[in-house]
């Protein structure tokens, strides 16, 4: 089977598309300059200061100088496991599998969701984790110790398989250190964890870690959605590869930290976020190019980014989640503020971009559309494309009605500026065309810009559609008619040859009145040829929604192209056409 890359994982896709519609737009300028000339001839920033390096000296001042912590049972003497182990935790929601080496998580399976084999998603990157470390292993700024206390063989409370709600417990101790791991579970996607390592008789500081990505990455476009993030007051600081340091800190108070992709997060929420620490971890491996034919000689290298989280009192008290960017599921998980207070939920996790006032608003209409009007996502989408086609109507008689009022007083344009073209354009008498142009648009009501605005109003609902179709996980592996998954292109690359043909059609059933044949021959090509080129790889949920946004308009244009307005915006097109052909 061919292999076809999920488009909003590709680097630069949101920026191609947005240069899609950027040079659309200037294409559009262009024409309304030379229909004129035919008529008349931190976020980061902040993020950024926060972060600093922080080694061991310091991390052991910190320590010292922190609130002293109640001691937790820590094992005296020596306590070694004999042997390797396993201990799976189940519920409804994941299958979790600990090994007593180190006391991690050597796989973290989600029931609910399937990879793009179809097979059940395993959350742990096994490649990434075999070369920085699983999840749950312990990391600190001494590296020798950060090793020994995830190599070491703990002795687990319990082996073999267990139920929920439950208990785990792994401990070790030599004559120089000892560890002790909590880890409560319940029927959630969230688990309680408490930690704690003494070396040399005192607490040090140990943050659990989710070190190496996500196992849903299994083509290079993968990973470009990846980031660390984590939310300090009402802000919600996003660090994309390019701005994440192994081994960087932030330091708290924040509500919550950790790593996400597109689709799924680790995300930790300290019991005391005052004392709390994040280090922001980054790795690199070597993926193949292909997913469906890997070739070990043709790989690439591409980043893995994780998060360690804990206390800097050296006992840490946190919970652990670790799921879907669902919004149903993040809000019904509460950081803690400061204090001990119940703090922000996790819907901030989900970013919906620039326009996301917009892209929220979409998604719960989208959200609701399905679940009470049409089971499928497919259809849900077509009945929002349409609503949402309608309300604009207005704006593109808006841009009709602008159109024609400028190719009216278009004459008498051009008689004032025949009348001052033997000035240069440093005459200041040059300055009285402008006077007297003014006066005109002024006269009969004319926005020379009326054409362009109702387009402007437009394109951020595009660009919200765009960013909530990226980061909607309901569409991933959602099917509609012959499309097998709504988040991926679409294999037949139906809906984008509907793209170009369908803006074919909407170019060449819209007036443009005054626009020599010639160029609008070339805006009608050049139009379908943009998009053609970013639709090939966009989502297919995206290509719907712009497919039946193409049908609708052209439904609009052709009642519209009947209407009084219409056939005078057309007479004027034929009577220019005419003089030309007469010249």
């Amino acid at each position: 089977m061919s292999e076809f890359h999920n488009p909003q994982q590709e680097p630069g896709t949101e920026k191609r598309l947005i240069l899609v519609f950027v040079l659309t737009f200037i294409v559009i300028i262009l024409s309304q300059q030379l229909l004129f000339k035919n008529k008349t001839g931190s976020q980061q920033q902040p993020a950024e200061k926060q972060q600093q390096q922080q080694p061991a000296a310091a991390q052991t001042s910190a320590v010292s100088s922190a609130p002293a912590q109640p001691a937790i049972p820590m094992a005296e003497g020596t306590k070694v496991a004999s042997a390797e182990s396993e201990t799976v935790i189940e519920n409804d929601l994941y299958r979790i599998a600990f090994t007593n080496r180190g006391g991690q998580v050597r796989s973290w399976i989600l029931k609910k969701y399937k990879d793009n084999q179809g097979k059940p998603l395993e959350l742990v990157h096994q490649q990434a984790a075999a070369q920085y470390g699983y999840p749950l292993s312990l990391w600190t700024w001494d590296e020798q110790l950060r090793n020994k206390l995830n190599s070491a063989l703990y002795v687990p409370s319990t082996t073999g398989n267990v139920a929920v709600p439950n208990e785990l417990t792994f401990e070790y101790s030599d004559q120089d250190i000892s560890v002790r791991k909590t880890f409560r579970f319940d029927h959630s996607y969230t688990v309680q964890m408490q930690t704690a390592v003494a070396h040399g008789g005192n607490y040090v500081s140990a943050l659990p870690a989710w070190p190496g990505g996500f196992g849903d990455q299994m083509v290079p476009s993968a990973y470009a959605t990846s980031s660390v993030d984590y939310q300090v007051a009402d802000k919600i600081n996003r660090l994309k590869a390019k701005k994440v340091s192994g081994g960087n800190t932030v330091r708290g108070p924040f509500h919550w930290a950790g790593t996400l992709d597109q689709y799924f997060a680790a995300i930790f929420l300290p019991d005391d976020p005052d004392n709390a620490a994040l280090v922001t971890l980054q790795g690199q491996v070597d993926v193949p190019k292909s997913a469906s034919k890997p070739d070990p000689k043709d790989t690439v290298k591409e980043p893995v980014l994780g998060a360690a989280v804990g206390s800097l009192t050296g006992i840490t008290n946190q919970r652990l989640f670790v799921g879907p960017l669902d919004i149903d599921v993040l809000d019904g998980v509460h950081a803690v503020a400061s204090g001990g207070t119940e703090g922000p939920n996790l819907r901030g996790v989900v970013d919906f971009g620039m326009f996301g006032f917009i892209a929220r608003p979409l998604f719960m209409w989208l959200k609701w559309t399905h679940e009470h009007w049409v089971s499928n996502w497919g259809w849900a989408i077509v009945i929002l494309t349409l609503i949402i086609n309608l309300a604009l109507l207005p704006l593109r008689v808006m841009s009709m009605k602008s159109a024609l009022k400028m190719q009216r007083i278009a004459p008498q344009i051009k008689a004032v500026q025949e009348k001052y073209k033997k000035y240069g354009m440093r005459d200041p008498r040059k300055a009285e065309m402008n006077t007297e142009i003014a006066a005109l648009y002024k006269q009969h009501k004319v926005n020379p810009a009326g054409g362009c605005f109702p387009l402007l109003i437009q394109m951020p609902f595009l660009f919200a559609f765009y960013a909530m179709l990226q980061v909607a996980i309901e569409l991933r592996h959602a099917p509609w008619l012959w499309v097998s998954d709504l988040a991926a292109p679409d294999r037949m690359m139906i809906l984008p040859i509907g793209i170009v043909l369908t803006t074919v059609f909407v170019q060449k059933m819209t007036p443009q009145a005054g626009m020599d044949p010639a160029q609008q021959r070339m805006f009608t090509f050049m139009m379908p040829v943009f998009l053609g080129f970013m639709s090939w790889s966009l989502a297919a949920g995206l290509s719907l929604y712009w497919t039946i946004g193409n049908l609708i308009a052209i439904a609009q244009q052709w009642v519209m192209n009947r209407t009084e307005l219409g056939r005078e915006m057309r007479a004027q097109m034929e009577k220019r056409e005419r003089k030309k052909q007469l010249k």
